[in-house]
Formats: C-alpha cells, sequence, structure tokens
C-alpha cells in the first residue's frame, strides 16, 4: 500500500479543502406573504403556489379563528379596563409619598 513520503502541510489541506462547502439552494421570495422559500415549492407560510391556494396551513387557519373570535367593539373595553387598572397604581404611589 502506498504511504505519502511527507505529511501534508495545514495550507495545502486548507487550500484543497476550500471547495467543500455547502451551497445555498436557489432562495426566492413568495409573491403571495414576502416569505424566503426554495424555488418551485409551496409556501409554508401561506400554502400558495404559482398564484393559487394549494394547501391550508395552520397559520392561515389561526389567523382566521383570531378573526372570528373578537370583533372590533370588544377591543375598546378592553382597552379602557387596562387604563383603569393603570391608574390605580399611579394613584397608590402618590399616597405613599404624600405619607
Amino acid at each position: 500500500m502506498a504511504v505519502p513520503f511527507r505529511r501534508t502541510s495545514k495550507t495545502k489541506k486548507r487550500m484543497r479543502r476550500t471547495h467543500f462547502k455547502l451551497a445555498v439552494e436557489g432562495l426566492v421570495k413568495c409573491p403571495n406573504c414576502g416569505a424566503m422559500i426554495k424555488a418551485h415549492n409551496i409556501c409554508p407560510e401561506c400554502g400558495f403556489y404559482d398564484g393559487k391556494k394549494v394547501v391550508e396551513t395552520k397559520k392561515a387557519k389561526a389567523a382566521a379563528k383570531v378573526k372570528e373570535e373578537k370583533p372590533a367593539k370588544e377591543a375598546k373595553p378592553a382597552k379602557e379596563a387596562t387604563k383603569a387598572k393603570e391608574a390605580k397604581p399611579a394613584e397608590k404611589t402618590a399616597k405613599s409619598k404624600s405619607k
């Protein structure tokens, strides 16, 4: 069996290995949602391919549920309730400073 006469130097070894690297696959932006996806594949974010809805995704289903559960009218009283909660601690701190 053949045995090398000299040890391969670090430089020679590294120069040879410069071509052993990973290449990025062809990534493109999804025309529907703008996510980076592999070319010629269904978008995992929105489920579109070639401008057509192909697959119903979990994210799309969750977004639809959120829209159904929260009408715009219910969101306003919730904001007022949080403002009332924020005002109470401010009153307590004002009382403690006066003592």
